[in-house]
């Protein structure tokens, strides 16, 4: 079964996080560590979304016109420090390759698919 890893481990940066076709280099900020490869340009990265839906209000929240705003990352895991990111906390990405305007989003589930990363994150919008 190991063999099956170490293809899958090859592959991640070969063909999931390639990017010349898929991925996108970002730079991430997770626990007070950047995270933007060598030369500064970024990690491999997806990220998918938006999908905005209305958000669960409780019973004394007043407040109209916010939406929540999901987004699904994928990175190695090597590339986030081989850390799998802990639910709640902040994860924030640059909005483009070299850019210095991030977006910040709070971490609602993460999962570690054989070296992959699959992080799901929320933010609210107007």
């Amino acid at each position: 079964m190991s063999g099956f890893k170490d293809r899958v481990s090859r592959d991640i940066h070969k063909i999931f996080l390639n990017v010349d076709k898929f991925a996108e280099e970002r730079t991430v900020i997770y626990d007070g560590v950047t995270y933007d490869g060598p030369e500064h340009e970024g990690i491999p990265i997806v990220l998918t979304g938006p999908v905005e839906t209305d958000r669960e209000q409780l019973k004394d929240d007043h407040v109209q016109g916010l939406h929540l705003v999901t987004h699904t990352l994928y990175c190695a895991k090597d590339d986030l420090g081989g850390k799998l990111p802990k639910l709640g906390k902040s994860l924030q990405v640059n909005t483009r390759k070299g850019g210095r305007f991030f977006r910040t989003y709070s971490i609602a589930a993460a999962a570690d698919e054989l070296g992959m990363l699959r992080i799901e994150l929320e933010e609210l919008d107007e």
